[in-house]
């Protein structure tokens, strides 16, 4: 048995109609568990490849373990070749905006005729209803899903500095895609799975919906809001580095107050429990900050570290590349960029038997398992040359 077939869904084989971040995380998510994904790229590829700036590594980050069919849907023989690609397939995936699909034929209405076993995975920007037809973006949903004003300062509303809509709405695809296929094995029939992001952006902000449900008070903005820990920030200490130090529990108080020569915050009955530090915080956050000022971040970590506090420094992303935790673990794996040049990348954020799931295939050139996989599917040599020569496909 080769170390794909250990993988849980091995064997499974995914057909991808999708660019950008929310449906490639979706497949990516089932490749690295070992599904076959095929991404059906339009003629010269997925526009994806192209984009620059912050959208530079969107593609070789989310493509990794997929392979590539370039066909022209526009066209008859494009589109035929596609219907044969479903047939064999288990799992659809599409983040076109509706009714793109089903103009060219390629609707889940038509495919459950075509294939009745079909789970087909649609990721868009809303869930059917009265938003559905909108344009829909990760930064569109954080404005109006209360992450942005969240994020930012009052009166100043500020996305995430990452497309988590994006991401986590690919994940919930491949969590519905994972059930549909689990009920496949009780009945045998395939099922229609939709993820969007407006929906992703109102769960993560349950929290806090749930918390004014709770107390009836709105809750603040995150760098105003009144934590539910005395200590739990940033502080600004020698040299003007920067670290986040937490005390969250009374054992943690005592702790905190023994390492740093603070005896008499220590029997201060007015900062006992933890709710009293916090009503304290107005005087003593003051002083806590005067008292740690004159020291260095790493040797605040390391007494932190060492008392087993909550602590940490503050990473840029690129920093993250020499990680000695990630280099240790091997949570950073070789990946093949745009350009052809090598970087690294992580891997999902789990271990199955203590091993994260790993880049079996590099991100594909474009067109690169075309022949293959046409091949696959009875296709002549002689009719995939015509193919090619009538720009039906690409190679």
């Amino acid at each position: 048995m080769t170390e794909t077939d250990r993988l849980p869904y091995a064997g499974i084989r995914v057909v991808e109609f999708s660019h950008m971040v929310m449906g490639p995380t979706c497949g990516m998510i089932l490749g690295d568990l070992g599904a076959e994904v095929i991404k059906v790229e339009p003629p010269g590829g997925d526009s994806t490849r192209g984009l620059l700036g912050a959208g530079s590594g969107f593609f070789p980050v989310f493509n990794r373990n997929k392979k590539s069919i370039v066909l022209d849907l526009k066209q008859p023989e494009g589109l035929e070749a596609a219907l044969r690609l479903v047939a064999s397939a288990d799992i659809v995936s599409e983040n076109f905006k509706p009714g793109v699909m089903d103009k060219l034929g390629l609707g889940p209405a038509a495919l459950k005729t075509l294939n009745p076993g079909l789970i087909h995975v649609s990721l868009k920007g809303f869930l059917p209803g009265p938003y559905e037809h909108r344009t829909a973006l990760d930064e569109v949903v954080q404005m109006m899903g209360g992450l942005a004003y969240m994020t930012g300062r009052p009166g100043d509303p500020l996305r995430a500095g990452s497309s988590v809509n994006d991401i986590m709405g690919g994940m919930f695809g491949a969590i519905g895609a994972m059930a549909a296929l689990a009920r496949r094995e009780k009945t045998g029939e395939g099922m229609e799975v939709q993820s969007s992001l407006f929906e992703n952006n109102v769960f993560l902000m349950a929290q806090h919906m749930m918390q004014f449900a709770a107390t009836g008070a709105p809750a603040a903005p995150m760098p105003s809001r009144i934590s539910a820990w005395a200590i739990y920030d940033v502080f600004t200490v020698r040299g003007g580095q920067q670290i986040f130090l937490a005390v969250v529990s009374d054992k943690q108080w005592a702790v905190f107050c023994e390492a740093f020569g603070l005896p008499d915050l220590a029997a201060d009955p007015r900062l006992a429990s933890n709710n009293d530090r916090v009503l304290a915080r107005d005087w003593l956050m003051p002083r806590l900050r005067a008292h740690l000022a004159d020291r260095g971040a790493d040797e605040l970590a390391a007494v932190f570290e060492e008392r087993g506090l909550p602590f940490a420094p503050i990473t840029r992303p690129e920093e993250l590349f020499d990680d000695p935790h990630l280099q240790a673990t091997g949570g950073l794996a070789p990946i093949r960029m745009n350009d052809g040049s090598m970087s690294k990348a992580p891997l999902l954020p789990f271990t199955m038997d203590g091993t994260q799931p790993e880049i079996r295939l590099q991100p594909p050139a474009v067109g690169e398992h075309t022949r293959e996989l046409l091949a696959g599917l009875g296709y002549e040599a002689g009719e995939i040359e015509r193919l090619r020569e009538r720009n039906v496909i690409g190679d």
